[in-house]
């Protein structure tokens, strides 16, 4: 089905991101898989080419382009050439990061901050999850006491993306200890603050060049300065960017299950056995027109959803039913990839068996899958109940 979410100038952007996906990652990757993390070069190239923090506004060195579909396009070439583990670096600093420091900042942070967030040369990071608190944000336990014109922070995170490599962090943390959700406050921490330190570099499973790590705060002494919106207004504020985060998360999980299709498609036309194509055996066709079906349904509701974010009108509910649709479908796609590929779906020199390992992630951050069918279970009665249309 024809798509009608992008216009020429988006062509032009995906061409252009598309041919420096083909410079600056695919010859690399397999190099920063091995590694664990992209070298920061490639990162400050895509700044430089402009494909960093494209909505910040001219006056602080962006395109003032705030226009998802180009974040979009970034995830959706980056999983189309299979490197979304070296990719994910630019995808976490403009889909994630970027909003707190674009939405929630003051004059004085944007002109101190955003020059390098466009450019390169600041790498950002969120900081939420820690070693005993998941998809419970409330429950948080790093502490930030004010002293004077400085807060000093204490505790730990972990699961954090960009975590070796990142410049500035975006921390949440506890300011007021005896409240759960109006006791959390967001503060940005620069690299080489004393008293913060990176601990392990996580050991995971897939998406191995993205670099994932724990952070640790032993009295670290951040300027209230650095404060990222009001005192007390933190979790509101995440609660508010989690809808773009899935958003995000929702493009690249339906481009991997598109990708996933086409090199199984691709292989099943020239793999043969007992005499025929693979794919004109009726058992792999109905497989696959099962998953080409769901994925262009599913494209379409994504496509819907960036078209209602452009508006302003992305409700939550939404964000978590199409995080939880295309995630599970994902999962789907790489895995029925897998066993039509044979026993060449076992072996990492194969796309689809990268993918197979890379996809697993997708159920679990940005909010378990569990966690979305909570949001959405929350919203039937409206949506359904007695006096609903």
């Amino acid at each position: 089905m024809k798509r009608t979410l992008f216009t020429e100038v988006h062509d032009d952007f995906r061409a252009g991101f598309r041919a420096f996906v083909e410079a600056e990652i695919l010859p690399h990757h397999d190099e920063w898989e091995r590694q664990g993390r992209v070298d920061h070069t490639m990162f400050k190239a895509a700044g430089e080419a402009g494909y960093l923090a494209t909505a910040v506004p001219e006056e602080y060195g962006g395109l003032g382009q705030d226009d998802f579909r180009f974040n979009a396009i970034i995830g959706e070439e980056l999983q189309r050439a299979g490197v979304i583990g070296s990719g994910m670096c630019i995808t976490l600093h403009n889909d994630v990061v970027l909003p707190y420091l674009l939405d929630f900042t003051t004059e004085e942070q944007r002109r101190r901050w955003l020059p390098g967030v466009v450019s390169g040369d600041i790498m950002g990071a969120i900081a939420m999850t820690e070693p005993e608190t998941g998809s419970d944000l409330a429950a948080l336990r790093t502490t930030a006491r004010r002293e004077g014109d400085a807060y000093v922070v204490n505790g730990a995170k972990t699961f954090v993306t960009n975590g070796l490599n990142a410049d500035l962090y975006v921390v949440a943390v506890r300011t007021g200890p005896g409240e759960r959700h109006r006791g959390i406050s967001l503060i940005a921490v620069e690299d080489g603050t004393p008293g913060f330190g990176r601990g392990r570099h996580l050991d995971k499973i897939g998406l191995h060049s993205q670099d994932t790590a724990e952070l640790f705060f032993d009295e670290v002494r951040v300027p209230a300065a650095n404060l990222i919106g009001e005192e007390g207004r933190g979790f509101h504020i995440l609660m508010r960017n989690l809808a773009q985060e899935r958003l995000g998360l929702t493009v690249s999980a339906i481009s991997a299950a598109r990708a996933a299709l086409t090199w199984t498609v691709r292989y099943c036309a020239q793999r043969t056995a007992f005499g025929r194509r693979v794919l004109d055996m009726q058992n792999t066709r109905f497989t696959l027109a099962d998953l080409a079906t769901r994925i262009e349904i599913g494209q379409v509701f994504v496509d819907r959803l960036i078209e209602a974010h452009g508006r302003g009108e992305l409700t939550s509910e939404d964000a978590a039913k199409a995080k939880l649709y295309t995630t599970e479908l994902q999962q789907q796609a790489v895995n029925e990839g897998l066993q039509l590929h044979g026993g060449y779906g076992f072996i990492r020199e194969f796309p689809i068996a990268r993918a197979y390992l890379d996809a697993r992630i997708q159920t679990i951050f940005g909010g378990t899958n569990e966690i979305m069918r909570e949001i959405i279970g929350r919203g039937l009665e409206a949506a359904y109940g007695e006096g609903s249309r």
